[in-house]
Parts: C-alpha cells; structure tokens; sequence
C-alpha cells in the first residue's frame, strides 16, 4: 500500500506537473500570437508612400507587358474578327474593291505634302544637338522635344532677318515616300492612299513624294534646295518611263497652294522661273486632285501669327488657366511658339486672300445666314443640298463673320454703326517695353509698348482688309519678309507685268491657270464639321513675358443654333479649311473660261460630308472628312484611283456638293 502511494504521489505530481506545462505551452502560444500581432500591426504602420508607388507602378508594367504579349501574340486578323463581330462585315478597301472591277496603273501619281506633314531632318546643328545627325526633328517621335526642348526651338526656327538658314544650321526634309506617310507612329497622312495605289499596282516608280521644307516660302524652296527643280526633273522622267503618260498630281492643305506656285513657276522663264515654256502643263499633267485646299487662306493663319493660338489651344487654357502661359520648367510654351512659328514664312501664304470682297465687311459675309445647327438633307446627287435663300436650316442666324478679329462679345455683334473705333495704324508705338524680363524669347510684342498695345484694342473690330495692316503693326519684321513672297489682293488687270512676279503665283485670284485645256482641276474637302472663321479676342492682364492678346472662352452665344463658342464663330468646313476657302475657285472663279481660267480648264467639286467613327476600333474613320484623318476615306481614296487609272471628272458623276458653296459663291461680286 505505502509503495502504491509513493508511487501514486509521482503520478499524481507528474500530472500536475504537465499540466501546469501545458498551461505555460499556451500561454507562450498566446504571447506568440499576441507579438505576430504587434508585427503586422508594426508592419502596416511602415508601408510608406513609396511602397504603395512602387506597387502601383509595377502592377501598371506587368500589366502593360502582359497586354502587349497578347497583342504579339495574337493573329493578325483578330482585330479585324473583333470589329466585324460588332459592328459587322467590313467593306472591301477601294484598291482591294477596284481590282476586282479591273482597274490597274496607269498614270504616275505626284504626291504634294501639306504644312507640318512632311519629315524634316538634321544635318548641322549646335552643340546641343549632338548625336543628331540625320535624325529627325520633325515627324517621327518627336523624343528630342521633351528631352532638350530649347535645343529644339532654336533650330526648328528660322534666321529672322531671311527666312533662311540661322548660323550652323541645316535642317532638311526626309526624301521618299517615308517623308510624309507617317506624321508620328501610327498617325497616318498618306499612308492609306499609298497602300490602296499598291492594291492596283502602284510602286514606287510610279509614285514620287514631291517632299519640300514646308517652313521657308515657296521661292525660297527653289533658291536654297532646288525643291522645284526637282519636282520638274521629277515629273518629266515619270512621263518619259511610263509610255508618255501625264502624271495626276495629288495636293494636300498648303501642298496645294505649294504646286499653285510650281505651276507659274515651271512655265516662267529662267531665272526666276523653270524655263518649261507656255504648254509644260499640259503637256505633263492629267489633273490636280487638290485635297483640304486653303486657295484662299483660312481664318486661322490669322489667329495662329497674331496670338500663337486657335480655338483648341483656347480651350485647353479654359481648362487649365495660367498654365500655358507659366513658367514651366523655365518654358513660357506659346511665346516659344510665336517666337520660332513667327519665322516660317510659308504660314503667311495662308493669311485669307481676297479682302472684304471675298470674306465680308463689318455688316456683311457669304455665310452670315449659316446654321451651326443645320438638319441637312443628305444627297448624294450631283446637285447641291437643299440651298434655300434662308440657309441650309431656313433661319436666319446673321453672323458677322466678316469680323474675323473683335475685341469683345459686344462688339462682335453690334451693329457697324454702334462701334467706336480708334484707328491703330497712326499710334507710336511706346518705349516702355510691356515685358522687360524676357528678351529671350523676343516676339515683337516687347516693343510695342503699352501704347501700342491699347491702340489694337482701341481699334475694335478687324476685317479680312484690316487684318493686314493688324499684323503689320504687330509683326513688322515677319510681314516685311512677307510681303516679298506672297499677295493678298485681287487683280484688276492680270495682263499687267508686275503679276509675272513670284509673290502673285500662290494667289488664285491674282494669277492665271496654264493654257492646259484638256487637263482637270479637282476641289476635294470635307464638310459637316464646325471650322474657325472669326473670333472674339480680349486683352490679357498684365504680367511678365505674357502675350498681351488671347482668344476670350468665356463669349458664348445666347441662342441653341449659335456658331460662336468659346470665343470662336464656326462656319461649315473640314475643321481647318472653311468651305469658301476650298471651294471658291472651283465653284465661281475657275468655271468655265475666266480671265482667271482662259483656257477653259475643267473644274469640279468633289464634298466628302463627315462622319466620326462608329467605336473605337474603327481607328480615325473611313468616312471622316476632317482636315487630315480624310486622307483615310474611302469614298475619297476610290475618286483618286479612279483617275489615277484613267477615269475623268464626268466618270466621277461630276460634281458632288452637300455644303451652301454656290449659293455662298454668288454673293461674292467678283469681275470674272
């Protein structure tokens, strides 16, 4: 019994023992726990701003990566599945479709690039241009802009003095059909058009890229590249290797005015001409397919030398004011634009042409009767679309777009008789500068003076007459450039010898068409888009290196159907070029035998009315006809490979016009 309890007791204390173990055990656990707690509460309290970028960004990366490894991967024709299973079968591209109707290469096809389209590349430069040797400034990706933007401000402008080359500079535009298919990776100009041509059998022989620096005047092209020699050597071999088969040219926005001045200078005698004689042209060329044609200027050419703006550059300081106009990074952004813009003379050959006669006066314009609201009546006829005497709406909206400049909503829509204006061509120009800090970024405003200044706003409201004399104050040196290479006016007598200078050849109605009969002239723009005619200006506060002018967002109109928004009035067009200015010519001026047209060249029209892109994978749109994204229309693309391959206007259906263009035409009185 005592050895069983002695031998209990060990049991007994054993298991007290472990239990007590086991109480400890826990305890310790829970103490564990209680410390891991106290870690991740620790933890969390670390996780700083940094942690949570540096997440941020590498969920953005891996998910970037793994978006572009499906793309690779994908087959090509998936984006193509995609969109027909949306939006349906997609339509046969117009090289794809007329191949099948037949048609194959015929005529050799000149391609013209418009302002800022064409690629221009480095060949000397500064110091801060190192390693840009043959690289390009302009076109492409535009990398150098962010990386060293003042570098590239300084040699993207031109001498001041010239309009030439400053010292150890030399840019010079890309050559080939690189040189404007693309504006920037992914954004096509002629790309598309090109690939339809090749869809019938067009290669690089028998398409020529008449590539030129679309920065310097058009004179200027032949005087330091020989860009108009060229494209004459050019034209003459293409003729010559193709079974003496005239060539169709193919213009683009200032393109067209650039091969206006070609065609006078190519027949005029050395040396200040070609030398090719009176029947060159028509000798040489089939048409001239003019796409997006500023013939006789665009509103906003004004807007862009006088304040260095328009309507989307207003807008995007509407959303963010002050910001364009700070000192960003040492950058004051649009007096670095006016400086280097103000130096390309070729903006000057689209300042409007023929004054009040053409674009209106104080209480009159073409378009005064215009709807920004219209409810056109889409016709795909070879008339016009429902032209009544009210406009396309049947109201009477009365804009004043003759005012193309008016400081204040008020005045912009007075009447003539109700504005006090201070003529601003006598004012002496103050010596007190307006900005004083900021002779860097000289812009012509430093030497007005405030006096100056005030004497503009004094003067109220500008027409298409008074918007010379405007620029001349505000610009003297770059209008002096100006005025040695383009005119503005009409001519009286065109037999009068001062025209056979170059200055009139860009100036449809100071110039006449080669004696080419046989040969076609084309007009080829969208419609249906609101484009810049006028705008409502105010005077800025003032404030160092500031231009003292800027485009008022705050003037809206009181009505539903008003065209003036955001201090800008709109008016029919292609978002750049209004339809006066692209379709005048071929419209009144040009029809049928004019002394602007004595040989009686035929001239049609030829309106692509707009229509944006159904979603987002439709890309820019195959029905669009904004100013550059209708390089991509279809129906626009099957006209051009049409005559390409032999077809002429009448094969077309002649005219095809869905703005007020003739109604608009015949109220301009102008001796034909």
């Amino acid at each position: 019994m005592l050895r069983r309890r002695k031998g209990s007791e060990p049991e007994k204390s054993s298991g007290g023992d472990s239990k007590d173990q086991r109480e400890d055990e826990s305890k310790k656990e829970k103490e564990k726990e209680k410390e891991k707690e106290k870690g991740k509460l620790k933890s969390t309290k670390k996780w700083s701003c940094i942690d949570n970028c540096c997440w941020f960004v590498g969920c953005i990366c891996s998910i970037w990566w793994f978006l572009l490894f499906l793309f690779n991967a994908m087959p090509a024709s998936f984006p193509q599945y995609v969109t027909e299973a949306i939006t349906g079968p997609l339509p046969d591209p117009p090289g794809v479709k007329l191949r099948k109707e037949g048609l194959t290469v015929k005529h050799p096809v000149v391609f013209v690039p418009g302002i800022v389209t064409g690629g221009l590349e480095l060949w000397e430069g500064h110091q801060c241009a190192d390693g840009l040797f043959r690289k390009r400034l302009w076109g492409g990706t535009f990398g150098e802009v962010y990386k060293r933007p003042l570098c590239w401000v300084e040699h993207m402008s031109l001498d001041n003095e010239t309009g030439l080359d400053p010292p150890g500079i030399r840019i010079r535009p890309v050559s080939g059909l690189v040189a404007a298919d693309y504006f920037a990776p992914g954004y096509f100009v002629w790309a598309v058009l090109i690939a339809n041509l090749a869809r019938i059998g067009y290669e690089e022989k028998t398409m020529y890229m008449a590539a030129y620096d679309w920065r310097i005047s058009f004179q200027n092209t032949e005087v330091r590249d020989q860009s108009l020699s060229r494209i004459k050597s050019n034209i003459e071999l293409m003729v010559a290797t193709n079974g003496g088969k005239k060539v169709v040219v193919i213009p683009h926005s200032m393109g067209v005015l650039y091969f206006l001045h070609f065609m006078k200078w190519v027949e005029a005698p050395a040396p200040m001409g070609g030398g090719g004689g009176s029947g060159w042209c028509a000798k040489h060329i089939k048409a001239v397919m003019n796409i997006g044609g500023p013939f006789l200027g665009v509103p906003k050419a004004v807007s862009g030398l006088f304040s260095a703006e328009a309507k989307d550059i207003a807008v995007a300081r509407g959303i963010a004011p002050g910001f364009l106009d700070a000192d960003v990074f040492g950058l004051q952004t649009l007096q670095h634009v006016m400086r280097m813009t103000r130096t390309w003379d070729s903006t000057m050959s689209m300042i409007p042409k023929g004054g009040d006669t053409v674009w209106g006066n104080l209480d009159w314009s073409p378009e005064a009767e215009y709807s920004c609201n219209p409810k056109k009546q889409m016709n795909n006829d070879n008339k016009t679309a429902d032209q009544t005497e009210k406009g396309s709406l049947g109201l009477k909206n009365s804009m004043n777009y003759g005012r193309i400049i008016s400081f204040g909503k008020d005045v912009a829509e007075a009447h003539s008789s109700r504005i006090e204006r201070l003529d601003f061509r006598g004012a002496v120009k103050g010596k007190n500068f307006v900005n004083t800090t900021c002779r860097d970024i000289w812009t012509e405003y430093d030497d007005m003076g405030i006096g100056g200044v005030q004497a503009v706003v004094d003067y109220k409201s500008y027409t298409a007459d008074s918007i010379l004399d405007l620029l001349h104050f505000v610009a003297p040196k770059m209008m002096s450039r100006g005025d040695a290479h383009f005119s503005y006016g009409i001519a009286d007598n065109l037999d009068d010898p001062k025209y056979k200078h170059y200055k009139y050849w860009s100036n449809p109605l100071e110039t006449k068409l080669p004696n080419a009969p046989d040969m076609e002239i084309y007009s080829m723009y969208g419609v249906g888009i609101p484009t810049e005619r006028a705008y409502v200006y105010k005077l800025t506060p003032g404030a160092e290196c500031y231009i003292p002018f800027q485009i008022d967002t705050s003037a809206d109109g009181s009505s539903k159907d008003t065209c003036l928004k955001g201090g800008v009035f709109s008016v029919d067009g292609d978002e750049t070029v209004p339809v006066l200015s692209a379709g005048f010519m071929c419209a009144k001026a040009w029809r049928g035998k004019t002394r602007f047209n004595p040989s009686g060249i035929q001239t049609y029209i030829r309106e692509y009315d707009h229509a944006p892109p159904a979603n987002l994978l439709e890309g820019r749109g195959t029905q669009s006809g904004a100013h550059v994204d209708i390089m991509g229309n279809f129906a626009l693309i099957e006209d051009i490979i049409r005559v390409a391959a032999g077809a002429t206007g009448k094969d077309l259906g002649g005219d095809r016009v869905y703005s007020d263009i003739f109604k608009w035409s015949e109220k301009i009185n102008l001796k034909l």
